[in-house]
């Protein structure tokens, strides 16, 4: 389980082998070997001894800003990996094998994007003719980006004009979903014009934080990205990554909205913007986590939603590890006859991996 830690002032400390929240006049003790991660997304104290406890366990800390960005991780993970994963990482950069994965992460993201909008489809009647036509836009930036080929550098404004095109469909035919009250004009950050991106953002946030531990534990280099280019303190891989799994973050927040489960309290207005109050924040961590600990069938195994992630990240290490790019690009062809199937059988015909 995660460990949330929400109410200004809260106070951690160590109990045995457990963790002892104090807030005001409440505590919460918790058994160190039943948290896989601390959350703490407000001003709070924790003292040394509770942090120890947390490392001995391999319990990452994270602690994130007012808009869910995470800003800084206390961990010593036990990484059971070896340099040849990092070492073959930093090879393939100017390579095809390169393009061969950012073609499939991308590709896993507007898939999964399609399918969400025809499963939003279905209930709709009244918008079914604009939403097909944002699912023929997004299906075609998949069409064009399954056809590129040669290396991320010599392609990379290609992929990220067929993203963007992609994403400015999706989100239109969101938005055209939304309560009236909740539509916005597009995606905003630092800070968010409305409410709807508020939320998002800081789900997004939290899913930064489990994709770069979920690389770390793996032995692959958060920095060291291939689409997203390189600079100082910046997870490049992780941003690479995280696009197969924005859909966990995605749909529990637009169906926070369309299922009338959030309150005008949960915001808070800043300059030239909206954030989550402390409130908003509890809400949506809480819908988030039962969302990521729902039970899937993934690659033929049941696992956990949030284990898919670290399944997908050990899965990637591999085929560095073993120089075989073969499973690549299998999974585009997989990709590509899905495509083909969509588009030749109906609605239901294909929703995407992840």
């Amino acid at each position: 389980m995660q460990l949330v830690v929400n109410s200004y002032g809260s106070y951690i400390r160590k109990s045995g082998e457990c963790f002892v929240v104090k807030i005001e006049d409440r505590s919460l003790e918790v058994a160190a070997k039943k948290i896989s991660s601390i959350l703490i997304a407000t001003a709070a104290y924790i003292t040394t001894d509770a942090i120890k406890l947390a490392i001995d366990n391999n319990i990452d800390i994270v602690f994130l800003d007012s808009r869910g960005d995470p800003y800084a991780r206390i961990w010593h993970p036990k990484l059971g990996s070896t340099t040849l994963i990092r070492r073959r990482q930093l090879e393939i950069y100017g390579r095809p094998e390169a393009l061969a994965f950012v073609r499939e992460w991308c590709a896993r993201k507007l898939e999964n994007q399609i399918g969400f909008l025809k499963k939003l489809k279905k209930s709709r009647e009244e918008r079914r003719g604009e939403l097909e036509g944002y699912i023929d836009e997004i299906s075609i930036s998949l069409e064009e980006m399954l056809r590129l080929r040669g290396t991320v550098e010599a392609r990379r404004q290609e992929i990220l004009g067929l993203e963007g095109r992609a994403s400015r469909a999706y989100f239109q035919a969101i938005s055209l979903i939304m309560p009236e009250g909740y539509r916005f004009a597009g995606r905003s950050r630092d800070p968010a014009r409305d409410e709807f991106n508020a939320m998002l953002n800081y789900g997004y946030g939290m899913l930064y934080s489990i994709v770069e531990k979920s690389c770390i534990i793996a032995g692959l280099d958060p920095y060291a990205g291939f689409l997203h280019t390189d600079s100082y303190n910046k997870r490049s891989l992780v941003f690479d990554i995280i696009e197969m799994f924005r859909i966990y973050i995605e749909e529990p927040v637009v169906h926070m909205f369309t299922r009338r489960m959030v309150r005008d309290e949960f915001f808070e207005p800043v300059e030239q913007g909206v954030v989550l109050s402390r409130e908003g924040r509890a809400a949506l961590i809480d819908v988030i986590n039962r969302a990521l600990d729902e039970t899937v069938e993934y690659r033929g195994r049941k696992v956990k939603v949030r284990n898919t992630i670290q399944m997908e990240c050990h899965r990637i290490a591999n085929k560095l590890i073993r120089g075989d790019m073969e499973e690549v690009t299998d999974d585009l062809n997989v990709i590509e006859s899905e495509s083909d199937t969509c588009s030749a059988e109906g609605d239901d015909a294909c929703l995407g991996d992840i």
